[in-house]
C-alpha cells in the first residue's frame, strides 16, 4: 500500500471543518491548546484554525507529543473492522486509478461480498466506489491543469479517464467549465450578471454560458456586485441585460412561489457539498428540515455541522434553498444573507402553500 501522503494544508482544514470521512485514515490533526490528535471525522467541536496541526500517521502526531483522542480513537482503525475494510477499499482504489477496478475484484481484495463492500461503502464514505474513483480522477486532473505541463489530452490520460468524452461528461458536472479554462484558473471565464428588486431587497443572479453560477440577496446592488467579484476574482464580469428569464424565475421563488422552474445551474462545491444541496431542492416549499435531519437523510447522522457548512457555502440561493433548513428545537440557525430575511422568505413561502391549499 502506497505510503500516507500528508495532503495541502488549506484542503485538510476543508476535509476536518467538515467532518469528512472519506479522510479518515489519510490523516490526522493535532490540536496544541490540548494537546490531543484526532481523524478528520472526529464528532468533538472543532478548534481554531491556528490551533491545528496536521500529521500523515497518528505515529508522527504522537513523536511530536500529542495523545490519541479518545472520543474518536484515531489509532484504533480495527475497533471498526467494516470501517477498516472500506479503508483499505478506498486506499486500493485511490493506488490503482489508472485501471479499471471492478466491484468484485475490489470486494475480493478487502474479503467481502460486493452487495456488502457497496453497501458499508457508501454508508462511511457517503460515496459508491465507482463514485470515489471518478472524483480522485477529476482531482488529479485538476491538479494537472492547474501545473500546466500537459495539454488536456494528456491530463486526462494522466488522470486516469480512457477517453475524452468521458472526462468532458465528468467536467460538465464538477469542473463547473471546460477543462482548458480551468487549466487557466478560470481567468476568461465570461460571467454576466443583472439585478432586480424583491420584497426581499435586490438579488443578484449571475450566469455563466453553461448556466446560474451565483445568486445573492442585499440591500444595494453596488454591494453585491462587489460580492461577486469577491466570489469571481479571475473572471470577467460584464452586467448583462438578457438574464430576463432566470431573473424573472429567482424573483418567483424569492415571493414564494416554487412553482416557476429552476434555472440551469454552473455550480463547483465538493461531492458531500453538492450532496446536500441536492437534498435541499426536495425539501417542499413552505416546510422546513433541521440540519440534522438532513444529514440522516444523506445517511450521514452526526454531520449537521457539516450540513450547515454546506448550507453556508451555496452560492445560489433561494434556486438552493438553503432557507429551508434550520437549527434543532426550532431556532432559525444561521443565514448568509441574514436572519431576517430567511424568516421572510420562509414566511412567503408558508402562506403561498396555504393559499394554494384552500
Amino acid at each position: 500500500m502506497t505510503p500516507a501522503r500528508l495532503p495541502d494544508p488549506e484542503a485538510a482544514w476543508a476535509a476536518v471543518a467538515g467532518r469528512d470521512r472519506q479522510a479518515d485514515g489519510r490523516f490526522v490533526f493535532a490540536v496544541a491548546t490540548t494537546g490531543v490528535y484526532c481523524r478528520p471525522s472526529c464528532p468533538a467541536r472543532r478548534p481554531r484554525r491556528e490551533n491545528v496541526r496536521f500529521y500523515a500517521r497518528p505515529g508522527d502526531a504522537e513523536a511530536a507529543g500529542f495523545r490519541p483522542c479518545r472520543r474518536c480513537r484515531p489509532r484504533d482503525a480495527g475497533a471498526d473492522p467494516a470501517l477498516a475494510r472500506v479503508l483499505a477499499a478506498r486506499d486500493y482504489l485511490r493506488d490503482h486509478l489508472d485501471e479499471t477496478v471492478t466491484l468484485d475484484r475490489l470486494a475480493r481484495q478487502v474479503g467481502v461480498s460486493a452487495w456488502h463492500l457497496q453497501r458499508s461503502f457508501k454508508r462511511h464514505l457517503g460515496l459508491t466506489p465507482r463514485q470515489y474513483v471518478n472524483e480522485r480522477r477529476l482531482a488529479r486532473l485538476r491538479q494537472r491543469l492547474r501545473e500546466g505541463d500537459d495539454d488536456v489530452t494528456t491530463a486526462l490520460y494522466d488522470a486516469g479517464f480512457t477517453s475524452a468524452s468521458q472526462l468532458y461528461q465528468q467536467s460538465d458536472a464538477r469542473l463547473g467549465m471546460s477543462p482548458g479554462r480551468y487549466r487557466k484558473g478560470g481567468a476568461g471565464t465570461l460571467i454576466r450578471w443583472a439585478t432586480a428588486p424583491t420584497s426581499a431587497g435586490r438579488v443578484l443572479v449571475a450566469a455563466t454560458e453553461r448556466g446560474v453560477c451565483a445568486v445573492m440577496l442585499g440591500d444595494r446592488d453596488e454591494e453585491l456586485a462587489t460580492a461577486l467579484g469577491r466570489e469571481f476574482p479571475r473572471a470577467t464580469l460584464e452586467a448583462a441585460a438578457d438574464l430576463g428569464p432566470w431573473v424573472a424565475a429567482v424573483v418567483r421563488r424569492v415571493e414564494g412561489d416554487d412553482r416557476a422552474p429552476a434555472p440551469p445551474l454552473d455550480l463547483g462545491g465538493t461531492a458531500f457539498q453538492r450532496r446536500v444541496w441536492q437534498a435541499l431542492t426536495e425539501i417542499p416549499a413552505g416546510t422546513t428540515r433541521t440540519y440534522g435531519e438532513v444529514a440522516a437523510g444523506l445517511g450521514r447522522a452526526g454531520a449537521a455541522r457539516a450540513v450547515a457548512g454546506a448550507c453556508a457555502r451555496n452560492p445560489v440561493a433561494v434556486v438552493v434553498p438553503c432557507h429551508r433548513v434550520v437549527a434543532a428545537g426550532g431556532a432559525p440557525g444561521g443565514y448568509r444573507w441574514g436572519v431576517e430575511r430567511k424568516a421572510r422568505l420562509l414566511e412567503r413561502e408558508g402562506a403561498a402553500r396555504r393559499a394554494a391549499a384552500e
